[in-house]
Order: structure tokens, then C-alpha cells, then sequence
């Protein structure tokens, strides 16, 4: 799969850009649990923060190829500013595709140039792979609706200034679900606590409740019960996005595991010479092209205007996985410093892990693919 001139010039813009601006920032944001807003600002300056938003509205209006090579480069650098960016797209793409044009022309704009950054809530602390489960309410009144609920999960939950919200019009009703925008100063609407987690911990992710937040009739950007499909509409691009993160991710831990090994000296040679070793890397990076091929042919279905459901989710369960196993040798390779700050695989490791929890489990990407094999 050969990428067209301007896609290998995109490609080596981002690469230059995570090596230089991102990959610096990244031990001390983990450490620090704090999001590198610095990096953030310069994704707005190279146009990446416009990514999916349409070129009429200022964007890049990138096609799913290249969207997919921006996120495997960034998340060479950090998957944590990855994650945010393909948060942030998920917004845009929401607002691009199911807004009215005056809503378009409101928020996209100004989404385009990174702030405001966007926020996707659609996980609750008791519906996450299973959507219709969820219990947050957008009930109608007056000349618009009152949502009341908790969202969790959220990546750029705190330094967003506007969420795509999805809630049932109706408790009762699973097929009620609708998306809406909210803009994050509503009334009514907190922010909780970061979440302390095992990895991403440089990664803004907090819950979001919804009490009485009114929004306008403008603000509902679906028809009243589309809110699910579009999500999972939506979702099939954030799933390639995903899935080059992960490629991403373990492209950098192949790398230190090659500079490692050629240094690192035991018996008076390099540990690159050990038959061993040498199957570990061969191993590793199978799997790294492997999953790029996956993802690459994904983003060409949805490219081609094809129904890219099942490669979506065979290139996610297989690249995240991938990179949880790739980055697992790579601590391996690097032995008792592997687990250690002094190098940064132990971070890759730990990251690693989300990438086959967000945007839809491996089960559920397994369960898309078998539903899409059997014709159920």
C-alpha cells in the first residue's frame, strides 16, 4: 500500500514534530499527570487540530489514510496528545456531519485553530460497552431539552469548552438515544476529579454530570433516536485512529528495544547477537507492520465510501493488542532498566493497556467482526 507524495510529506512533518515538540514532553507529563497545553498549541499551528473539520470551515479535511498516519506519528511521541487530537476530531467529525449550518459555522472555526477543544461523552459509569444502557436524559421542554446524567471516561473532560453529549429523550426507550452539543460553560454541568490511572496518565480524563443543563432546539444534532448509530458511525473512524495509535506506540518501543540491544553488552557482546533477542525483535516487528497493514486498509474501505465496519475492528483488536505485546518484549529486552523510568518503555507498557479498552473493547471488536463474518 503505497502513500501518495503527499501523504509521505505529511508523514515526515508529523514525525519531525513528535520527535522534536512531542517526545520531550512526554515522561515529565506522565509524571506529572498534566496535559503538555504547549504541544497542544502547536498542533493548531501545523493545522492538526482541523484535521476532519471541512476545508469551507478553515479545516484539513484530511482523508482517513492520512488521518490515520498523523495518529500513528503523534502517538510515537506521546499517545496521550494522540488521544486527545482523536477526542478532539470525533467532535469536529460530530459537529461536521449532523450539525445544521449555523451550528457548523458557530463552533467549527474557531475548533479549527484548537480551542475550543472538543469532548465525546457517551460512556456512563454503568453503560460502557453496551451504550443503550445508558441513563442519561435529555428531556424536552419549552424551546429546547434539559439533560440530566453522568457521562465517565472522558478524555479532555476538563479542558474542553464544548461536548458531544448523547442521552435518551426518553428513560425508558433505548432507541430514544439522540446527540447533542453542549457547551461547556451550561449551567449545570461539573466536572469531576482526573482519573488516577495505571497509564495515559498525562491524559485529561475525568467524568462529567449533567444537572438540569438546558440547551437550544439548534444544540440537538441528530433527529431524536439517531443519536446511536451516529455514534457508532462515527466511531468506525476513531477505531482506525485507535488502531494507528497503537501502531504508533509500539513503533517507538520497537525502536528503543533496537537501540537497546545493539548497546547493551552481557558476555562481552551485544545482546543483539543472542539468537533470542534477535527472535523477539523479528517477532516485534511483524507484528508492528502487521497492524499498520490492518489500519491502512481500514482507513482505504471508509476512503472508498465502503462499509468498513469489520476491517475497522480487525485493525483495532489486532494493533492494540499488537502494541501490548510488542511493548511488553520490548521491558523484556531491556530487563531489569526495562522497569525502571530510566527508559521510557516502562510508559509505552503502560499505555499500551488502554488502547484495547477505549473506542470498544477487543470482545467487542471481536464480536463486530464475527457478527460481520456469520451475516447476524
Amino acid at each position: 500500500m503505497e502513500l501518495s507524495p503527499e501523504q509521505r510529506a505529511i508523514r515526515e512533518t508529523v514525525r519531525e514534530f513528535a520527535a522534536e515538540e512531542v517526545r520531550p514532553t512526554a515522561a515529565a507529563a506522565d509524571r506529572e499527570e498534566s496535559f503538555p497545553e504547549g504541544v497542544w498549541d502547536a498542533l493548531a499551528e501545523i493545522d492538526l487540530t482541523g484535521l476532519t473539520t471541512p476545508a469551507e470551515y478553515g479545516g484539513f479535511d484530511a482523508d482517513r489514510r492520512t488521518y490515520a498516519i498523523v495518529n500513528e506519528e503523534l502517538a510515537h511521541g506521546s499517545l496521550a496528545v494522540a488521544t486527545a487530537l482523536s477526542v478532539h476530531c470525533l467532535a469536529t467529525s460530530c459537529i461536521a456531519e449532523f450539525g445544521s449550518e449555523a451550528v457548523r459555522e458557530e463552533w467549527l472555526p474557531e475548533m479549527v485553530d484548537g480551542r475550543p477543544v472538543g469532548a465525546f461523552a457517551l460512556s456512563e459509569p454503568q453503560a460502557g460497552s453496551n451504550p443503550r444502557g445508558m441513563s442519561t436524559v435529555a428531556r424536552r421542554e419549552g424551546d429546547g431539552y434539559v439533560l440530566n446524567g453522568e457521562k465517565m471516561w472522558i478524555t479532555n473532560g476538563r479542558r474542553s469548552g464544548v461536548v458531544v453529549v448523547f442521552a435518551k429523550t426518553d428513560p425508558d426507550d433505548p432507541d430514544s438515544i439522540t446527540q447533542f452539543l453542549v457547551p461547556k460553560d451550561s449551567d449545570g454541568l461539573a466536572v469531576g476529579e482526573p482519573e488516577e490511572k495505571l497509564g495515559l496518565r498525562a491524559s485529561d480524563t475525568t467524568s462529567l454530570t449533567f444537572d438540569g443543563v438546558e440547551i437550544p432546539e439548534r444544540y440537538r444534532l441528530t433527529e431524536v433516536g439517531e443519536g446511536l448509530a451516529a455514534a457508532l458511525s462515527i466511531l468506525n473512524g476513531g477505531r482506525v485512529a485507535i488502531a494507528a495509535q497503537s501502531v504508533g506506540l509500539a513503533q517507538a518501543a520497537l525502536d528503543e528495544a533496537l537501540d537497546y540491544a545493539r548497546e547493551r553488552e552481557q558476555f562481552d557482546r551485544p545482546i543483539a547477537e543472542f539468537q533470542a533477542i534477535r527472535h523477539k525483535l523479528a517477532e516485534m516487528a511483524t507484528t508492528v507492520r502487521a497492524g499498520r497493514l490492518l489500519t491502512w486498509d481500514a482507513a482505504s474501505r471508509m476512503d472508498r465510501g465502503e462499509d468498513a465496519r469489520q476491517a475497522a475492528s480487525m485493525a483495532k483488536y489486532f494493533a492494540s493488542e499488537g502494541a501490548l505485546e510488542v511493548t511488553n518484549e520490548a521491558v523484556q529486552i531491556h530487563g531489569g532498566y526495562g522497569y525502571t523510568t530510566d527508559y521510557p518503555v516502562e510508559r509505552f507498557y503502560r499505555d499500551a493497556k488502554v488502547t484495547t479498552i477505549y473506542e470498544g473493547t477487543t470482545e467487542i471488536q471481536k464480536n463486530v467482526v464475527a457478527r460481520e463474518l456469520l451475516g447476524d
